[in-house]
């Protein structure tokens, strides 16, 4: 590619905006750089819908508290009285919980010099919260001139992110109690596409929605020892190296 320094720093800003809409912090700093990101990207929308979204999410989102996100984003994705909205490449891809895509999204972490802070990120590496904050860390060293990580942003949203990404953006957008996330949606929809034409990375084929898979093979199992099993059942389908 020719110098986009510009560009990759524009792409590195929206994979962070994500990012801290899918790890949401309790530290209102954070929330206030969510703030200030929000009002860069209303100055520079991809298209007039996601200008309109943006738009949209400045008068949704409070100036003085991060509340009303954390209680939607906990009603959506943790919610014990609802449905929950899964949010793992694995689960679009096979129905369950850290399975292959997870398997794989560790092996492209290993190949960086970046690592997953795990006391202060609970989720799965194939989450799109991790995926996102992944993304803008790397696309935001490719603007800085390390370069030799574009094949790895390529091959992450080609092989991970392309092919789930959708499907997991119509789950949100259409959650009957998705108000500050729909309209994120839509942001996301804009800049989705925007990427697979940066990348050249075709839009993939729908396909049919995996059922979760029952773990009723394996009797009755604490939630530790059927992530064991399912991990072990990843790695050896992704062959004998392992």
């Amino acid at each position: 590619m020719e110098n986009n320094q510009a560009v990759n720093k524009a792409r590195a800003l929206y994979y962070n905006f994500f990012a801290n809409f899918f790890v949401p912090s309790k530290k209102f700093e954070n929330y206030l750089e969510l703030l200030r990101l929000l009002e860069i990207l209303k100055q520079n929308a991809i298209d007039s819908s996601s200008a309109t979204a943006l738009e949209n999410l400045s008068n949704l989102l409070e100036k003085d508290s991060n509340k009303t996100l954390i209680e939607e984003f906990d009603e959506i994705f943790y919610s014990p009285f609802n449905k929950k909205i899964r949010n793992t490449a694995s689960y679009f891809n096979e129905g369950v919980e850290s399975g292959k895509k997870r398997v794989e999204m560790i092996e492209f972490v290993a190949k960086t010099k970046l690592r997953r802070d795990e006391k202060g990120f609970a989720e799965y590496e194939d989450s799109v919260g991790f995926i996102f904050s992944f993304l803008a860390e790397l696309t935001n060293l490719i603007a800085n001139g390390e370069r030799s990580y574009e094949n790895t942003v390529h091959c992450i949203f080609a092989q991970i992110l392309n092919d789930f990404i959708d499907d997991f953006a119509k789950d949100v957008y259409e959650y009957e109690k998705s108000k500050i996330f729909k309209e994120l949606m839509i942001v996301l929809h804009s800049f989705i596409e925007f990427e697979r034409l940066y990348l050249e990375i075709p839009k993939p084929e729908k396909k049919d929605k995996i059922a979760k898979k029952s773990n009723d093979n394996w009797g009755e199992i604490s939630k530790e020892e059927r992530e064991r099993r399912e991990r072990n059942k990843a790695l050896k389908a992704l062959g004998p190296k392992y």
